[in-house]
């Protein structure tokens, strides 16, 4: 059996969650929404329908799965129309904007019984799959800290986007907390395999003042986000997300009191792994992913069909180990205990 799914968003929809539920045997893309380019993205995706928003598309087309990879903003409601008419929802990270969205969302899914996920497709790279398959069949033990780390140059003064590009607006989901942070987030808590007890941090606007062609204009989104999380029992994380430097650069470690193990790389994608002990270094020998071959689409593509084969198992039998809404819900009680959410004015 096949399952029809229509996307929501044709940004990231068009680059990644298109040709990933195309090339998956158990899904059929039949419809994308978008206000802006859903037409354009249907033609170069040989999408059978297109229409300008998600009820236009559920009045008109079938479908089994909404998909929705629109802007941060969009979320809460895209959800909860898509689960107000019975269909399985795929969300993009961020959940939501604020704390009271994601439980309006989860308590949502939950009475309407249907498959939901968050598409934190990271777990099923190479390496962060290893680094929880050690943990899970006891290789690490007595682990102590958990690192997260990522520098990139997506926000420096030097970038350009429109004034517009709700990249810069707290109010429409902007910034690195919302554009990084869930999942470096969702990997500390996954590896720890419970939430935190304690959380702190801050985050910093290097740049209050961007620029566009017509000059100078305000933002109030974090560049730069730095996070304490206390698991209890003795481990803790340490998350940086930071937005502003010169490179781009991810590391992953397990600090235990024998050995580390360290995912290195440019991305979350296709890192190298590690063990450190006293003395000792060896790399890990990866298995590439199956889908590996399709990372000339966009690097997303290939942990992207991962987590689609563990979707289509929750839609078929209510199992499988898709990143839940409940794991969503935990990754915004981070960003709502630091401070960063976005409530509309009364």
């Amino acid at each position: 059996m096949t399952y029809k799914v229509g996307i929501v968003g044709s940004g990231f929809g068009g680059n990644v969650h298109a040709p990933a539920f195309t090339l998956h045997p158990k899904f059929e893309v039949v419809a994308i929404a978008s206000p802006s380019n859903a037409r354009r993205v249907a033609r170069e995706r040989n999408i059978p329908h297109a229409f300008a928003t998600l009820d236009e598309m559920l009045r008109t087309v079938d479908v089994d799965v909404v998909s929705v990879s629109s802007p941060p903003f969009d979320h809460h409601a895209a959800v909860l129309t898509a689960l107000a008419a019975g269909k399985h929802v795929l969300c993009e990270k961020p959940f939501a904007l604020n704390l009271a969205q994601a439980d309006e969302m989860v308590a949502a899914a939950q009475r309407a019984g249907t498959a939901c996920s968050v598409a934190f497709e990271f777990r099923y790279e190479p390496a962060e799959a290893t680094l929880k398959a050690l943990i899970t069949d006891g290789k690490i033990a007595d682990l102590r800290e958990i690192e997260v780390t990522r520098f990139g140059n997506e926000l420096r003064a030097a970038t350009r986007r429109p004034r517009s590009n709700w990249w810069y607006s707290r109010a429409r989901g902007g910034g690195v907390a919302n554009s990084i942070l869930p999942h470096l987030v969702d990997l500390a808590h996954w590896y720890a395999g419970r939430p935190p007890v304690a959380v702190t941090g801050f985050g910093r606007t290097a740049h209050p003042l961007r620029h566009d062609a017509d000059g100078a204009f305000p933002s109030d989104v974090f560049d730069g986000i730095f996070v304490l999380l206390d698991y209890g029992d003795g481990l803790i994380s340490r998350i940086t997300a930071d937005s502003t430097t010169s490179m781009n650069q991810c590391t992953l470690a397990l600090h235990a009191e024998s050995i580390s193990v360290v995912a290195n790389g440019d991305f979350l994608v296709e890192m190298r792994l590690f063990s450190v002990e006293p003395d000792d270094q060896s790399e890990f020998d990866l298995t590439p992913l199956p889908h590996a071959k399709y990372s000339s689409i966009a690097p997303n593509v290939p942990p992207f069909l991962a987590l689609l084969d563990d979707f289509a198992e929750r839609i078929a039998t209510g199992g499988g180990n898709a990143p839940t809404f409940a794991d969503g819900l935990a990754v915004q009680r981070v960003l709502a205990a630091i401070g960063y959410e976005y409530s509309a004015p009364r």
